[in-house]
């Protein structure tokens, strides 16, 4: 069973940064997507298994980075020069057989429970 946990969200100002954290139960690839109420869930970003390969959404390209830390089996997502647009929910993703990150939903199996980000104008 393969368990993630979301930290780092939180209410900022337009312009701000912040981190979110995803702890995972192993090292998987994996991916950042968001949503909000009423609309699909966006991709974000995503990091292959070993951390070499990494992909992001045109909208956060330049402003969000993606890493991992592999001995802490942990996926990062720096967020820069946020917009109130990057509000909604934040969710991390896993998936256990691929090596490189997909794109879609339907790529990954296992979904964290979901951090909240709000960039206030």
């Amino acid at each position: 069973q393969v368990q993630l946990v979301e930290s780092g969200g939180g209410l900022v100002q337009a312009g701000d940064s912040l981190r979110l954290s995803c702890a995972a139960s192993g090292r998987y690839a994996m991916g950042w997507f968001r949503q909000n109420p009423g609309k699909e869930r966006e991709f974000v970003a995503g990091i292959s298994r070993g951390g070499g390969t990494s992909d992001y959404a045109d909208s956060v390209k330049g402003r969000f980075t993606i890493s991992r830390d592999n001995a802490k089996n942990t996926v990062y997502l720096q967020m820069n020069s946020l917009k109130p647009e990057d509000t909604a929910v934040y969710y991390c993703a896993a998936n256990r057989l691929r090596v490189l990150a997909g794109k879609t939903s339907r790529d990954y199996d296992y979904w964290g429970q979901g951090t909240q980000v709000t960039v206030s104008s």
